[in-house]
């Protein structure tokens, strides 16, 4: 499609189910994508491993919410091969200024290293990208974001497609219809990402998630 998506009709869209991509970072062309089996996190199921864990409990980096959100999603485009063209960095960009996308941020000191970035509506959050500039950053991230949105009120973590990555954090595919069900009920729920509360220590992250092994 060649039309120019406005923010309102991007949310639309998400709230029926359907998503917009690129072919390239050059291409300044959308197309809808309505896949038969989508990926999700089921949030009190998000696996931790042994290594991850001793990781966080070390508390490498600090992590903070919505203070880059460009440099997140820039950091998220700055790769070889990438669906986030100019047109989404744009509508990503007024979604931040509204109050529907969010970015949480891994730092290690003065710098930005890891971090992912999604759009939330009621009771959902649709992750978008995220990027790792050290070992393990972009898992704590998740490990980080998983925790907060479960703490903010939120129900369903849309992942759009499974890696091998996001499998291993124990992403799951289902259904079309299944996911439509989940996400109609999420839309129903009142989820806040901005919620003030002190930023959770490694340790307790680790006591609020059970699936470690």
């Amino acid at each position: 499609m060649t039309t120019v998506l406005t923010p309102d009709v991007l949310l639309n869209a998400y709230a029926s189910g359907v998503f917009p991509m690129s072919e390239s970072r050059d291409d300044d062309t959308l197309f809808w994508l309505d896949p038969r089996q989508l990926g999700i996190f089921d949030l009190p199921r998000f696996h931790i491993s042994h290594t991850l864990a001793r990781k966080i409990r070390r508390e490498p980096f600090e992590i903070r919410t919505n203070t880059a959100f460009s440099k997140v999603v820039e950091n998220c485009a700055d790769r070889p091969e990438t669906w986030i063209n100019a047109p989404l960095r744009t509508l990503y960009q007024s979604l931040h200024v509204s109050g529907f996308a969010h970015a949480l941020e891994v730092w290690e000191g003065p710098d930005l290293v890891g971090g992912v970035f999604g759009i939330a509506l009621g009771g959902a959050f649709f992750g978008e990208s995220m990027f790792s500039h050290r070992t393990d950053a972009s898992k704590i991230a998740l490990a980080y974001l998983v925790d907060h949105l479960w703490a903010g009120g939120y129900t369903l973590f849309d992942t759009q497609f499974i890696t091998p990555h996001l499998a291993s954090l124990g992403a799951v595919e289902i259904p079309r219809a299944a996911y439509r069900s989940r996400l109609a009920t999420a839309l129903t729920r009142t989820a806040d990402f901005n919620f003030q509360d002190p930023v959770p220590t490694g340790y307790s992250i680790l006591q609020r998630n059970s699936q470690i092994s």
